[in-house]
């Protein structure tokens, strides 16, 4: 039986080509779109859930009030295992900002180290190739490097035992080597060295309660029930055990492991988070791409019954019963969604790569996963079920009498499902376009933003290795070179600043305030080179000795003091153990992504380094990477000479929103282009079935612009409607994007009305061709059958 229906099923496919190439490519394009998003979506959602233990990795987090941070103090771990027995272990990480390695006359200068504990072996399943997997992070000595770091420093020798060099003054010996880190890690590095390495045991191992620079982890064990309610308990415990510790007012909370990719971002997370509000969306987008793809099968179905209304009517007269011929036409949409699922499969081959492109991934068809094939199998049978269903259940349903009266005026489907449908296409499209538009301002704003500062023409320099200890010498070439002149030494990038600290005490503060105020350690000139406005006061000065203990503060800082710029200068304040005074306060700027809102920030004066800046003159920026290449290798010979620039930084916060937008647009183009395809051919449709209309309608003096205006009011109409019920809801979803921005734009009604007229605009011109190419038919040949 089946074997039969897929045999019609193949031959009303052959025999109405336009028709099937219609809807075979639109499914194809929508099973395609939907393919990529997912497999996105999939890798978002597959992160760190390749540990072990998984499912009983806890990452301790913290809440100073409104800042969320990711950072834990080093002895609390350590002190929370000893008081609750069910943390069967723990692990913390402490990265480096960079450390020269170098062998055999050849060095590198690497950004992705971290500082582990030996536990980390145990608590995390990252493969260990080489090496001990119990004893590879305890020689205080050494280090345990991935398998491309092996190959950059040792080619194809066997690297366990061999010395790397580090930091020019001491060696470290390769205890291991794991496995490369899968791209689906939050955790990203090339190297680890032990905690207890002589420089860190200062540090990390003081068991601090009050200093929070490290991530800690936990594992619990594995008879514990994860319940909100257990974990509710287990967290109280948590905050009773650290505020018995410290009088820090902190509230930690306990993340699990595979939710920390997509969780909100908090202070100090790993490089390359990600956002769930996103997955969100194109999860959204992926499913009503596939139903924009599933109505066009609809659409056209019905509207072409009155072409398979006497097949049915003979088939009726002949014995078949409903239940057959509703069999029939599913059989027949499920092999044209299969159909299309293979040209889909071919579409996602061919534009995977420039899909990876555009969302900086390296996704692939998961070819020997069983799940994955049975997923689409089910996807592309769901979507022939659900393209079919109404078609089938229409059509089975006709009057045999009728039929074979020719009575078949009427055949063309319930008019208002099909309005219904086609409304609900183009609200669809409606809203992506709104979207779009959004998208691309709001990325426009934050490209063209006033940070505070001007931050074009800005080079920097991190000062490394010997460079250090010779900043005198290195003031003075700068100094000498007018290509460098223009430059200031801070201890950060105003682009994603990091530090802060809690203990900032002034006349009348509020003893129960807690706020974590940014700190920035900066020069006499940071304010002149980076052309920020002074409200108040001075910047520092050599010529002010007693400036190596005043500070300077931003607006923001200025109100939580409850100060004004007139009267703050000459205000004592104590911070991170200076006892000075505040000598100017600056307007706000931007130090942080745009997403989040200005914080309060305190600057001092520079006493060790961290970044040369140079403002460099215009048309001369070549020349001067050039000079400051030379001051670095006279200056710091034994290490790579290294540059970037502040906008490159600042544009490289907002990537992920970039992406976002380019991947929002490409498949918002796929949506709408669906969309018209559908109209396209149900406008077809709807011309041939009015052809005798038409020609009778030119006999009595009609123009072809009446018969264009005819055959395109009521698409107009049924636009307009969804122009209605697009707004509103465009409205609620660009809203709820733009409110993850601190400083966003604001939507204009110009929007909305710019993508109404574009979405009416799309359809006419769909439309057009084929209502242009009716109106311009001799109505000879229309009437020659009457």
């Amino acid at each position: 039986m089946f074997k039969t229906y897929f045999k019609l099923a193949y031959r009303n496919i052959i025999k109405d080509k336009a028709y099937s190439i219609i809807n075979i490519s639109g499914l194809a394009i929508g099973l395609a779109s939907s393919i990529l998003i997912l497999l996105w979506v999939q890798n978002e959602l597959s992160y760190d859930r390749f540990h072990k233990n998984a499912g009983q990795i806890y990452r301790i987090t913290g809440d100073f009030g409104d800042l969320k941070i990711a950072l834990n103090a080093e002895g609390m771990p350590a002190g929370l295992k000893e008081e609750m027995p069910v943390i069967k272990n723990t692990v913390r990480l402490s990265e480096i900002s960079k450390v020269l390695l170098e062998t055999d006359n050849r060095r590198f200068e690497e950004e992705r180290v971290f500082y582990a504990d030996p536990s980390f072996m145990d608590v995390f399943s990252f493969p260990l190739v080489q090496g001990d997997r119990a004893t590879a992070l305890k020689q205080p000595d050494g280090v345990l490097i991935t398998q491309a770091m092996a190959a950059k420093y040792f080619g194809s020798q066997n690297p366990i035992g061999k010395f790397l060099r580090k930091d020019h003054h001491e060696n470290v010996v390769v205890t291991g080597v794991l496995a490369n880190i899968p791209a689906n890690s939050d955790l990203q590095f090339d190297f680890i060295f032990p905690m207890a390495a002589p420089e860190k045991t200062k540090d990390a191992q003081r068991n601090t309660w009050e200093s929070f620079n490290v991530h800690s982890y936990i594992q619990l064990d594995k008879g514990f029930d994860p319940s909100s309610a257990n974990l509710a308990a287990l967290e109280k415990q948590m905050n009773q055990i650290f505020h018995n510790h410290s009088s820090f007012h902190v509230v930690f909370q306990l993340q699990p492991l595979t939710n920390i990719h997509l969780a909100p971002a908090r202070l100090g997370d790993m490089p390359g988070h990600g956002n769930a509000q996103y997955v969100n969306i194109f999860f959204i987008i992926a499913i009503l791409i596939l139903i924009v793809a599933c109505i066009n099968f609809m659409n056209l179905a019905t509207a072409r019954s009155a072409r398979r209304a006497k097949e049915i009517g003979l088939r009726k007269v002949a014995g078949a019963i409903r239940r057959q011929l509703i069999l029939q036409f599913l059989s027949e949409s499920v092999l044209i969604s299969f159909l299309s699922l293979v040209l889909a499969l071919g579409i996602v081959c061919l534009f995977l790569p420039v899909f990876n492109g555009i969302a900086d991934r390296k996704l692939a068809i998961p070819l020997s996963d069983a799940r994955f094939w049975l997923s689409l199998l089910g996807t592309a049978l769901l979507t022939g079920l659900i393209s079919g269903s109404y078609p089938a259940l229409f059509l089975s349903g006709f009057n045999p009498v009728k039929v074979l009266k020719a009575n078949i005026r009427s055949m063309g489907g319930n008019l208002l499902f099909r309005n219904a449908l086609v409304v609900t296409q183009f609200t669809v499209s409606i809203v992506l376009l709104v979207g779009t538009v959004v998208i691309y301002n709001q990325l426009t704003f934050i490209k063209d933003r006033n940070p505070g500062f001007e931050k074009a023409n800005l080079l920097y320099m991190p000062i490394t290795g010997d460079l250090w200890s010779r900043q005198q010498a290195l003031k003075n070439e700068l100094k000498q070179n007018p290509l460098t002149t223009d430059f200031t030494i801070t201890s950060d990038l105003p682009t994603n600043l990091v530090a802060g600290n809690l203990g900032a005490n002034w006349d009348g503060k509020d003893p129960h305030l807690q706020i974590v105020y940014q700190l920035m350690d900066v020069n006499e000139d940071f304010i002149r080179v980076f052309k920020l406005k002074l409200l108040n006061g001075r910047s520092f000065s050599e010529s002010f000795p007693a400036d190596s203990n005043n500070f300077m503060i931003n607006e923001k800082m200025l109100g939580i003091m409850g100060l004004n710029a007139a009267t703050v200068v000459g205000k004592t304040l104590s911070f991170t153990g200076y006892n000075g005074k505040i000598i100017g306060v600056v307007k706000d700027f931007n130090f942080k992504p745009i997403q989040q809102a200005i914080e309060p920030l305190i600057l001092r004066y520079n006493k060790d380094g961290g970044f040369v800046v140079v403002r460099t003159l215009p048309g001369k920026t070549s020349a001067t990477i050039q000079a400051l290449s030379t001051i670095s290798r006279q200056l710091n010979p034994a290490y790579p000479f290294k540059f970037d620039f502040l906008d490159k930084d600042m544009a490289n916060l907002y990537k992920g929103e970039q992406q976002m937008g380019n991947i929002f647009n490409l498949f918002a183009i796929l949506g709408i282009f669906i969309s018209c395809l559908g109209l396209y051919g149900l406008s077809a449709f709807m011309a041939e079935q009015r052809t005798k209309e038409i020609g009778v309608r030119k006999v009595l003096g009609a123009s072809v612009l009446n018969l264009v205006y005819l055959l395109s009011s009521g698409i107009t109409r049924l636009i307009l409607i969804a122009i209605v019920i697009a707004i509103p809801l465009s409205w609620y979803a660009v809203n709820s994007w733009l409110a993850g921005f601190a400083y966003h734009i604001n939507v204009s009604w110009l929007v909305f009305f710019t993508a109404s007229l574009a979405a009416l605009g799309i359809a006419w011109l769909t439309v057009s061709y084929e209502s242009i190419k009716a109106a311009v038919v001799n109505p000879i040949k229309s009437l020659r059958a009457e």
